[in-house]
C-alpha cells in the first residue's frame, strides 16, 4: 500500500474560469513541486487538455487520472473519473451530444484555450462549455459507471452548482461513490450535517482550483491505495482492504 496526496478537481486554462497560468504542463509541474501524487484536471464538460496533461506528467511522475467536472440537466456539478483515455473519449462523445447549441461569449465568460503537453496554443474552444448538459444526473451517474469511472458530487456544501443544494437530497440508489467538501465548507468534515442528506457518502475534498494558487492553499485527500485507479479509490471510499481515506489534507500540514 502507498498513501497518495491527491487533487482530484482541478481546472485548466479550457475552462472558462480557469487562469490563464492553468496549463497542463505548469499544473503537473507545480503538483510535483507541491509534493501531490496524483490529480484530475476536470474542466467543465470538456476534456481536450487531458491527454496533454497525462503526456507532461510523465516527466514529473504525477499520475493524472481522466476526468472532467460535469453539469448536468438539474444544473449540479458532479466530477467524473476514469482510469484510461479512451473511456475519457467515450464519455466526451456522451457529452457533445448533450450540449447545447450555444457559443461562447470570451469577452463575458473567459476564452476557452486547448493547448499541447509543451503549453502550446492549439486551438480556442468556441462552444459554451459553462451550460447544464441534456443529462440528467442520473443518466450521468449511470454512464459513467457503465464505462467503469467514478462519480463525486462536487462541493456539496456550497449553494450554487452543487447537486445536493439542487436536489435537497441525494438518493441513496444514484450510484455516486463520495461526495466532495470545499474549502469553505471545511468544518463540515467534523459535523456532517449533510451527511445524512447524501445517504452517508464518504467525503473527499479538493481546491476545485482556477489559479496555482488555489492550487496550493486549497484541501487534498489522503488515499491509501495498492495503485492509483478507479476500482482502489472506490475500496478507499469503502474502508476495504486495508485502504482508506483521509479528506482535509494541506500541503505542508499533517492531520
Amino acid at each position: 500500500m502507498k498513501e497518495w496526496l491527491a487533487d482530484l478537481h482541478l481546472h485548466s486554462l479550457l475552462s472558462p474560469c480557469g487562469e490563464i497560468e492553468m496549463t497542463p504542463h505548469h499544473i503537473v509541474m507545480r503538483a510535483a513541486e507541491f509534493g501531490v501524487d496524483m490529480i484530475a484536471l476536470t474542466d467543465h464538460n470538456a476534456s481536450a487538455n487531458v491527454a496533454p496533461a497525462i503526456e507532461a506528467a510523465q516527466e514529473f511522475g504525477i499520475r493524472v487520472m481522466p476526468g472532467m467536472e460535469v453539469q448536468c440537466r438539474e444544473e449540479g456539478h458532479i466530477i467524473v473519473l476514469f482510469d484510461e483515455i479512451k473511456q475519457l473519449e467515450d464519455w466526451q462523445r456522451q457529452v457533445d451530444a448533450a450540449m447545447q447549441p450555444l457559443a461562447n461569449d470570451p469577452v463575458r465568460f473567459g476564452a476557452q484555450f486547448i493547448v499541447d503537453a509543451d503549453d502550446n496554443f492549439v486551438a480556442e474552444e468556441e462552444r459554451m462549455l459553462l451550460a447544464p448538459l441534456a443529462l440528467s444526473a442520473e443518466a450521468v451517474v449511470e454512464t459513467c459507471n457503465r464505462l467503469g469511472g467514478i462519480c463525486i458530487a462536487a462541493h456539496i456544501d456550497r449553494a450554487s452548482y452543487s447537486l445536493l443544494g439542487q436536489l435537497g437530497f441525494l438518493p441513496r440508489d444514484l450510484g455516486l461513490a463520495a461526495a466532495e467538501i470545499s474549502q469553505r465548507g471545511i468544518e463540515e468534515l467534523q459535523r456532517k450535517a449533510l451527511q445524512p442528506l447524501t445517504g452517508g457518502l464518504p467525503y473527499i475534498t479538493s481546491s476545485d482550483a482556477h489559479r496555482i494558487e488555489d492550487f496550493r492553499q486549497g484541501p487534498k485527500t489522503s488515499f491509501c491505495l495498492a495503485e492509483p485507479t478507479v476500482a482502489e479509490i472506490r475500496l478507499a471510499l469503502r474502508g476495504e482492504g486495508g485502504r482508506c481515506v483521509k479528506p482535509g489534507c494541506y500541503i505542508g500540514k499533517k492531520t
